[in-house]
Formats: C-alpha cells, structure tokens, sequence
C-alpha cells in the first residue's frame, strides 16, 4: 500500500440536507426496520457533528432545504452526479424517493449549473464515484440493484469521461458507495465480494494498491466515508477500517452515526460532492 499523497488543494464542496423529516417509515434495502425506533434529535445532533466536520477541515457545505414527505432526503448523495458544473440528474428505482429528484434539480438549476435530466434510473453518487486524475479522469459506476447500466452510457457521453461499469452481487451492499471509496485522486478502497468476478478482476487491474476492505468493514459502513485525499471521514463503528486508513497514510476522522445507519445509509451517502 503506498502512502498518501497530500492533495494540492484538499478543499471541496459539499452539498448536505438536514434530517429534520428522516425517519424508517418503509423498506426498501435490506438495512431498513421500521420497527426500530429512531432518536430524531440524535439523528440531527450527528448531521450537525459531520457538517462541522467537513467545515472544520476547510471545506465548504451547502445546504439543501429538506421536504416533508421524503424522509430519505438526507441521503443527498443519491441526488445527482456532477463534473465540471454539469449535474448529471437522478432517477430513483424506488417511488418512495421519486420526488427528492425534483428537489435537487432545483437546487442546481437556482446555482446555475447545467442540469441533465436522466432517461434511465440511477441514484446519484450512490452508484458513481469519480477519481480526476486516474487515466485523465474517471468515472466508477455501479449497477446491479438501483441503476441501469444504461446510464453508464448516457452519463459517458453527457460528462465526457471514461466510465468504468461495476456489477455489485451483494444486496447489502446496494449502491457502489457501500462497496467502494475513492480515497484521493487516484486510489480506492473497497470489499471484493461485494463484486462479480469479472469486475474485481478489473479493480485489481485498475488500482492494484488498492486499500482491501473485509465485510466486517463494510458492515459497519466503513466504505461508506468522505475522504479530501489526506483526511478520511467515517463511521466511528468502523474501527478496524480506521486502523486500515491510518496504516495507510490517510488521516482517519471517525464520527458517530448510529441514527442514519438505520435507514441504510452512513457519512457518503448524507454527503454530495459538487465539483464545478
């Protein structure tokens, strides 16, 4: 494993939206237990804990006004994909979520950022990641359970950069950001189980130090983290993850998330990078 490199301008900007409607109110991956009481001032204490986070590491956070009715606004990931101001729209697999695709349209749209809406269903940057630097720039795209491949298409032609397709197999690891981190500009982390054959044989061609995650680690959401290139945010009950990051060069920076786990979700989803 090589060891961090420092990232020139570790800044960036973040969209989040507040869990002030989030709760377990249906089922719709296999995390989700309605049954399971949520603390929704814990759950807000906890988003407040990580946009201090991310502020207190120099960068910038957006907000984005939630909606009654769509509890799982607050996964802001799932919400778009962008590159070079462009945002590539979301097309949620499940109704219970179809709306929160018109909340973000407008968000930016009111930044002026050109908007594409989709033709075939995806969920923002649950299903993609992108690395700018690795082969002039590249996009990790997900598929298997919540997008279409076909979007890997649409999304090649609209943002003008290579994309990679990934078969996930796991239906607890639904989304690629459950399964798999980008850590800087070129390197990742991720459980190969989660994976088809065919696609880990890919990943390990692609990122052959690539930071190996057990399914222990990807159980706890370990995965599931933001990272600038040199400071790693993530689930606190990740603590072998941590220790892997740390092992590796990466500054860790564990934060509690018990109340959004519950809805299937942890720091990446609850955190959309705009890249404009």
């Amino acid at each position: 494993m090589t060891v961090a490199r420092a990232a020139t301008d570790p800044s960036r900007v973040y969209l989040m939206c507040p869990p002030e409607h989030f709760g377990v109110e249906y089922v719709i991956n296999p995390w989700m237990d309605p049954q399971q009481p949520v603390d929704a001032e814990l759950a807000l204490k906890q988003w407040q804990c990580l946009r201090e986070t991310l502020t207190g590491l120099g960068h910038e956070v957006h907000v984005l006004p939630p909606r009654p009715g769509l509890p799982d606004m607050v996964y802001a990931a799932n919400g778009a994909f962008t590159v070079d101001g462009t945002a590539y729209g979301a097309r949620f697999a499940h109704p219970q979520r179809a709306a929160e695709a018109g909340a973000h349209r407008d968000f930016y749209q009111d930044l002026g950022w050109r908007y594409v809406r989709p033709t075939e269903t995806n969920e923002g940057e649950g299903d993609f990641a992108y690395l700018p630097t690795a082969y002039g720039g590249t996009i990790l795209a997900g598929y298997g359970f919540r997008t279409d491949p076909d979007a890997h298409r649409r999304v090649q032609e609209t943002l003008g950069r290579p994309v990679v397709s990934l078969r996930l197999v796991d239906p607890l690891f639904y989304h690629l950001d459950t399964a798999l981190a980008v850590l800087d500009d070129e390197n990742v982390a991720y459980y190969p189980a989660a994976f088809s054959p065919a696609s880990q044989r890919v990943l390990r061609q692609l990122f052959p130090d690539a930071l190996l995650a057990s399914r222990a680690d990807a159980l706890a959401f370990g995965l599931n983290l933001v990272s600038d290139g040199r400071h790693v945010v993530l689930n606190d009950a990740a603590t072998a993850m941590t220790a892997k990051l740390a092992a590796a060069g990466y500054q860790p920076v564990p934060v509690e998330f018990t109340e959004l786990h519950k809805g299937g979700g942890s720091v990446k989803c609850c955190v959309a990078e705009l890249r404009g």
